[in-house]
């Protein structure tokens, strides 16, 4: 069933009295339920601008349907065969200016959170 809500569900992240007293990573990533979630937000368009904002031009569509159909072993390979890199990427590529920045659902509201979901299949 699609999420229609205009926010993007945030990423958990650690409390500040508890990170400040270790190496962790502070984001702690999204638990299957909160990606499928996430994903169900996109709107699958027939020309998404998301994936013509990438610079690598990641299947993000395609990426999100896998995902959201239980294939996330699939998912996966289509992240890798596009960037063997894509963990790296979904932590410090710059989403905001590009496929995040370009999602039609910004224009309303928040944008589907790419980096997350890209951040969830690659872990």
């Amino acid at each position: 069933m699609p999420n229609m809500s205009l926010k993007k569900n945030e990423m958990p992240v650690q409390d500040p009295n508890v990170r400040n007293k270790n190496f962790k990573e502070v984001a702690l990533g999204y638990t299957e339920e909160q990606a499928v979630d996430e994903a169900n937000r996109c709107l699958q368009c027939k020309k998404p601008m998301c994936q013509q904002g990438c610079p690598i031009h990641t299947p993000i569509p395609a990426m999100i349907r896998a995902l959201k159909e239980g294939g996330l072993e699939d998912a996966g390979a289509m992240l890798f065969a596009n960037n063997p890199m894509s963990l790296v990427c979904s932590l410090v590529c710059n989403h905001e200016r590009q496929c995040e920045g370009h999602c039609v659902l910004g224009r309303k509201g928040q944008p589907v959170h790419v980096s997350s979901i890209e951040n969830y299949i690659s872990d």
